[in-house]
């Protein structure tokens, strides 16, 4: 919580001179210092060789690759910038890559909105600038661009499903689990679903775990979301998140904190995607891999068939130092329910159920992980799970191009999901 700046003085004097000295203004409805909030910006808003107005009201700050947040953590503070992986998962950048021959099925066409107002200059990285109102939406200014605990679907447990539930988070997803992972990729169906209240999202991402679902849980994670929260606005956007503590204190969203190094100066993490799908019309889909160099031991992150964005260093985490013991692919909301005990209409995907397929409900396609080889394959035993499957549900499927892929969504609130 914010400490409460309002000073009691027994002179004048003084309190003129706590003015002058604390500009310490509180602001917002959450009682944030101005002082506090302006600390945290500077820490966050690193200063820029260059800024471009994106369309859609972001600022996108060309930020000195070595001066980007990542090495504000204590155990960076000395690190070596890896320029490129020493090794890709087999096949990565194959000229002879699958791809669909439906007309209305685009892959390559994504991008992001600030491009159209330029790029960043060499050795730069682009970076969403958070500004006060950002901050002002926050539950906290330490808790700013961290998930709530426990938020990761937990498809195993002796555990009733309202105890799964209970902290709001619901999921529809294929997994794989009891294996040694080095990655994950997916062809993720671009979508965007209405949000009902201002502090639930919508998503769709890949995770790669390792530990328990305890204090200890390791998580990389990326894909697309809609927060009206943490961005401000209802658009769909690229994001990772990482922890190596199970949400307790580690980790964010995007470059909110330290601990992923960027290297990428073309792909802002945080920024809206353009275009999307439309029900029964174009589909549109974004191609997310997460692999573990094998030489250095990092997590690199890839963004479509050529945007390699950066890593999250080995050093960052216990379990995944090693390997992911489970990977999970697939959808989240959160769900906060109103006063009457009603479910959110917040919806997941396209906000059609898995039943209806192509071109209404939202997909994942060309399922796969990385294994011990750094090839590529098709997972075996995968599953899939759903919290509440009158919500959101999933459907799964294999063959074709498409590889291991399953439908997914939903529209939340339904006469069948009070």
């Amino acid at each position: 919580m914010a400490a409460n700046l309002t000073k009691v003085s027994f002179f004048l004097a003084l309190v003129m001179t706590v003015e002058i000295l604390t500009p310490s203004v509180v602001s917002g409805d959450n009682g944030f210092s101005d002082l506090k909030i302006r600390t945290h910006l500077k820490r966050l808003n690193k200063p820029a060789l260059k800024s471009i107005k994106s369309p859609d009201g972001d600022v996108i700050d060309c930020v000195p690759i070595t001066n980007q947040p990542a090495f504000s953590h204590p155990l960076l503070i000395n690190h070596t910038v890896q320029m490129m992986p020493s090794l890709n998962p087999e096949s990565v950048f194959s000229a002879s890559k699958v791809s669909s021959n439906n007309k209305n099925q685009k892959s390559n066409d994504l991008t992001q909105l600030w491009h159209v107002n330029g790029k960043c200059p060499q050795n730069t990285i682009p970076i969403r600038r958070t500004r006060k109102q950002d901050l002002y939406r926050a539950s906290s200014i330490e808790n700013y661009g961290m998930k709530n605990k426990k938020s990761i679907p937990k498809p195993k447990s002796s555990e009733p499903p309202n105890v799964l539930t209970q902290n709001g988070h619901q999921h529809a997803i294929m997994y794989v689990e009891d294996g040694a992972f080095y990655g994950a990729k997916a062809k993720i169906n671009v979508w965007k679903p209405n949000v009902e209240m201002p502090n639930e999202f919508s998503l769709a991402q890949i995770w790669v775990l390792g530990g328990n679902f305890n204090s200890d849980l390791n998580s990389i994670e990326a894909g697309w979301q809609v927060s009206p929260q943490l961005y401000g606005d209802n658009r769909t956007r690229l994001f990772t998140y990482w922890t190596s503590d199970a949400y307790q204190g580690t980790g964010c969203y995007n470059l909110l904190c330290s601990g992923f190094v960027q290297i990428n100066r073309e792909i802002a993490m945080g920024a809206s995607i353009s275009p999307l799908s439309n029900y029964g019309s174009s589909q549109y889909d974004i191609t997310i891999l997460i692999w573990k160099d094998p030489k250095e031991g990092h997590w690199w992150l890839q963004f479509g068939e050529k945007y390699i964005i950066g890593y999250w260093p080995a050093s960052l985490f216990s379990y995944l130092s090693e390997s992911a013991s489970m990977i999970e692919w697939g959808g989240e909301v959160v769900n906060s329910q109103s006063e009457e005990g009603q479910h959110t209409t917040t919806q997941m995907g396209s906000g059609r159920f898995a039943e209806e397929g192509w071109g209404k409900s939202s997909y994942f396609k060309n399922v796969q992980v990385v294994d011990g080889s750094n090839e590529l394959r098709n997972p075996e035993n995968l599953q899939v799970f759903t919290d509440q499957g009158n919500c959101y549900n999933v459907k799964s499927g294999n063959g074709g191009s498409w590889g291991s892929y399953f439908y997914y969504g939903g529209p939340g609130r339904n006469p069948n999901c009070p």
